[in-house]
């Protein structure tokens, strides 16, 4: 069994255990650090994703604070058409491909260990495990173990499915469909795609633009969500006011609603939600940005089904707890019931510094990057576990109408925590994963006009404090049911 030495192991070579490794570059520049991952390239859980994948959220925001992901432009057509751009699943790959070989190990305080399990800790002695030579080395940890795993990234191609699958049933994930074309003389006569979320709207907009007519296309959709409209989340340097339109009316509509689908339904009329079908009221929430033009192409696909969760597939039929549904025998049924972030992980939060061990987690829902990049700064900037814990309680992970206000509350906390803090406060405004961070300091540094309008947001945000904390502590009470129920 071989030895190494390092100062920081991190577990995990995703979008989380590479924010941190690049801001400690920076900011300790004494220290070592070694990154074990499953997979054999870095990007994490990108590296199984289906292949027409893209961001939700703008790429300015994304990846890590050293390197820009994507240009800084706007795309000319598409449904993103005159909105800045998302990255897309090669870009997100080469991306941090280029980051580790072309930053971190030339930097000579990189060790990277692909296709590498962790396997167990002893003191200060920690085990690895290559995948494919079954080889152990020890590693010895001078200061921590980075734990860069907790949100359990679940993607179509690693998940099981919850249902049956008969013998003969055409079957696929989305990483399936760019294949296609080699079945050009057995294609389906009709699609059926199983899930509600964000991956299974990407399937639907990908078969439609690849020509499938949505009459051919079913829909298993048992809940329906509310998601954040794109136009108003573009980059903080380019469009600053819609940050502000959409800031002033979550404390606005939150402060004057008894309940998380009041509050909602208000964000909709308002145009900062969106929702599919404007007939049903949307019980789920996972954070998810779209674009009026996703949206417009999913609302032609008028063969929705709501009877609940499919129980079985098989040919000429699907299964519900309740009912059996007649299908053509040759369906493809499309599994996009993968959760990319397993909500039952909120049962495992815990304080993000720990002694010997930092357990990254999300400080500002749903900015992970920055939030893993600002443990490294608090790491590499404050002394005790007890400062650091102080500037970053982990924010609670709400994934429906009800519980999200809580979200919203804790958010506005933790601002004002790094806000009144002046080395936090300092890192956010050259943080390039910060939303908001380095365009506001740019504004200033140039006397900016737009300034009043954030003069009025944070004037919205103080005189509306109260009822967002009394929202939120009612949301906050319900997700803490949901914890001990779930």
């Amino acid at each position: 069994m071989r030895q190494m030495e390092t100062d920081y192991l991190i577990v995990g070579a995703g979008a989380v255990g590479l924010a941190f490794a690049d801001t400690m570059l920076d900011e300790d520049p004494d220290c070592h650090i070694t990154i074990v991952d499953r997979h054999s390239k870095p990007g994490g859980h990108w590296n199984d994703a289906y292949s027409f994948v893209a961001l939700h959220q703008p790429s300015a925001t994304y990846g890590v604070n050293s390197m820009e992901l994507c240009p800084d432009r706007v795309d000319t057509h598409g449904h993103n058409e005159g909105m800045y751009p998302l990255a897309k699943h090669s870009e997100i790959l080469a991306y941090y491909g280029k980051l580790m070989n072309e930053r971190m190990l030339p930097s000579g305080r990189v060790s990277y260990l692909p296709l590498t399990d962790y396997v167990s800790k002893d003191g200060k002695e920690h085990t690895v495990r290559g995948i494919l030579s079954g080889d152990e080395k020890t590693i010895h940890v001078r200061r921590k173990l980075v734990d860069a795993t907790w949100f359990q990234t679940s993607v179509p191609s690693t998940h099981k499915p919850s249902f049956e699958i008969a013998k003969g049933t055409r079957f696929a994930i989305p990483g399936d469909l760019p294949g296609l074309w080699k079945e050009r003389d057995n294609l389906p006569s009709h699609y059926i795609v199983l899930g509600a979320g964000k991956t299974a709207m990407d399937s639907v907009v990908w078969l439609l633009e690849s020509g499938v007519p949505a009459s051919k296309i079913g829909w298993v959709r048992p809940r329906d969500s509310w998601m954040f409209n794109r136009a108003l989340l573009q980059p903080a340097q380019a469009r600053i006011e819609g940050l502000i339109e959409f800031q002033q009316a979550l404390v606005e509509t939150a402060a004057t609603s008894e309940t998380g689908d009041e509050m909602f339904a208000k964000l909709g009329e308002r145009g900062v939600m969106l929702r599919i079908d404007p007939d049903i009221t949307p019980k789920m929430f996972h954070f998810a940005v779209i674009s009026q033009g996703e949206i417009d192409m999913l609302r032609t696909v008028e063969q929705v089904y709501r009877q609940g969760r499919v129980t079985k597939i098989e040919p000429g039929a699907m299964h519900f707890a309740d009912e059996t549904v007649d299908v053509p025998e040759d369906t493809l049924f499309i599994d996009c019931t993968a959760t990319a972030v397993p909500f039952e992980a909120r049962d495992n939060a815990r304080p993000i510094f720990e002694g010997d061990r930092i357990t990254i987690q999300v400080v500002q829902a749903p900015f992970v990057p920055y939030s893993a990049a600002l443990a490294a700064f608090l790491e590499a900037n404050f002394d005790t576990d007890q400062e650091r814990n102080a500037l970053c309680p982990p924010a609670p992970l709400t994934d429906s109408t009800e519980t999200y206000p809580y979200a919203v509350m804790a958010n506005l906390f933790s601002t004002g925590i790094l806000s009144a803090n002046p080395k936090t406060n300092a890192f956010n405004a050259r943080s390039r994963l910060h939303p908001t961070g380095p365009a506001i300091t740019k504004l200033i540094a140039e006397g900016s006009p737009k300034l009043a309008g954030l003069q009025e947001v944070g004037a919205a945000v103080e005189k509306n404090m109260p009822g967002v904390i009394k929202l939120g502590m009612k949301a906050k009470a319900i997700h803490e049911g949901a914890e001990q129920t779930g």
